[in-house]
């Protein structure tokens, strides 16, 4: 797929699903409750989301290998779309928390999708960059969302905000049936260079490589490619290294190693840190509107300002955080970084309630959240080879959901024993283990300087 010439689409597609989910994510709770369920069926169904998206990632990464991005990104948003129809018609609870798995399992789905077109058609030169794109797009959504739901909550029935996303979404699915598809493959990984050349030159030469032993070889092991022509004596049978001179140093970090990884591996300490970033993450959507109300006495628009200010921090900062990335090369290093900000974040509404510094420390969060996920997937990209890519990054993303799952409810028994404020130190100590498995992982990365 030409993600140069799909990127736009893509980034509309991010744009409309994030901006949908983030409208009916404030109002979900009120909707519901006009239903009269009880307290413990809302908390069923809004846990039912969450084991969507523990659950999705992996048949997502299957159906994208079946079908391809353009028909999983389709079929994804098709389902997300008769799930926010179904939450604007439906009145029964079954109903609901059935409607509320699937749209977990289409999330989980667009992120795998998505962030797997980004990895198999980038390169090691720019997937930082179009992750920052789609992050960036994302970001927009996170704006918008919640001030159109708002609006329309106060001169419309709650319904009418699910069926505007589903709306959203249906646009979505056009943009994905435009998005062109190429049938070109990619013989290397990272330089983003394929054998094409030979073959167009000489259309009678055959290729074979090497198979890759993803358990004990190195992900970027250096394959050797064959190219045999017997009918032209202008390609004779040579042996061609696919490694490029002069690689940039990210590509250079499975090469000349002492230590290698392997796929195991990268997947343990990959989704760690993922699920690390996650259980984070939910900690703060869950808990930090109690923290603003109760502990800091802020006003629910106050409250809604500050998730404003994070969502156009990341707006704004990550395409220029993907270019640097590319740039860098050194991706976790940057990753690390972006923990260490959003640490920031939480330690300045922890020590003030000050509006003005608060929205100061989102800001940094803001770009500490886009310097994480640019650079991770991109690397994850770098470092998975093509045929497991997609695999690789659908059992990270489920494995990560369950921190989202389990992170609220320690932070619940936290609160209990504690105060709202111990929420919060626990929410920072996540983020200082996830900053330490990313170094022991850098480290493993090193390349030897000569």
């Amino acid at each position: 797929m030409d993600i140069r010439r799909n990127l736009p689409l893509l980034m509309t597609i991010c744009f409309l699903s994030q901006m949908g989910g983030f409208m009916i994510l404030p109002l979900f709770p009120l909707f519901i409750e006009e239903f009269g369920l009880s307290g413990w069926m809302m908390g069923v169904i809004f846990a039912l989301f969450y084991v969507g998206k523990v659950i999705g990632g992996i048949p997502a990464a299957a159906i994208y290998r079946k079908l391809g991005g353009k028909n999983a990104l389709i079929l994804m948003l098709i389902l997300l779309a008769v799930c926010m129809g179904g939450f604007a018609l439906s009145s029964a609870a079954v109903l609901f928390g059935l409607l509320r798995l699937l749209q977990g399992l289409a999330s989980t789905g667009l992120t795998v999708v998505v962030r797997s077109i980004i990895g198999d058609g980038g390169n090691v030169d720019n997937r930082g960059l179009y992750n920052g794109y789609i992050s960036s797009s994302e970001g927009g959504g996170m704006v918008l969302g919640p001030v159109i739901s708002g609006w329309l909550a106060l001169h419309w029935p709650l319904s009418v905000p699910f069926l505007l996303v589903t709306v959203c979404c249906l646009m979505a699915v056009v943009a994905a049936m435009g998005m062109k598809t190429t049938a070109h493959p990619r013989t290397t990984h990272e330089s983003g260079n394929t054998l094409s050349d030979h073959l167009i030159e000489d259309p009678s030469a055959t290729v074979t490589q090497e198979p890759l032993d993803n358990l004990t070889n190195s992900v970027l092991s250096t394959d050797e490619v064959v190219v045999d022509s017997t009918t032209s004596d202008s390609h004779p049978n040579t042996t061609v290294s696919t490694a490029p001179p002069s690689l940039p140093s990210d590509a250079k970090h499975t090469q000349d190693l002492s230590t290698r990884l392997t796929q195991r591996q990268q997947l343990l300490g990959y989704g760690t840190v993922h699920f690390l970033e996650m259980s984070a993450y939910a900690v703060f959507l869950t808990y930090f509107a109690l923290y603003a109300a109760h502990i800091m006495h802020w006003d629910p628009f106050a409250t809604s300002l500050a998730f404003t200010v994070s969502g156009i921090s990341t707006l704004a900062a990550a395409p220029f955080v993907g270019y640097l990335s590319d740039r860098m090369g050194d991706r976790l290093l940057l990753c690390m970084l972006g923990m260490f900000l959003i640490g920031i974040e939480v330690a300045v509404f922890l020590s003030t309630s000050s509006h003005l510094w608060v929205y100061v420390g989102m800001l940094i969060g803001g770009v500490g959240g886009a310097c994480y996920m640019d650079s991770f997937f991109a690397h994850i990209g770098d470092h998975i080879p093509d045929e497991s890519r997609s695999s690789i990054i659908g059992k990270i993303v489920s494995a990560a959901e369950i921190g989202s799952i389990v992170s609220p409810l320690v932070a619940a028994l936290l609160m209990e024993v504690g105060s709202l404020y111990s929420v919060f130190v626990f929410n920072l100590v996540l983020i200082a283990v996830a900053i330490v498995v990313q170094a022991a992982l850098r480290s493993r990365y090193k390349t030897k300087r000569v």
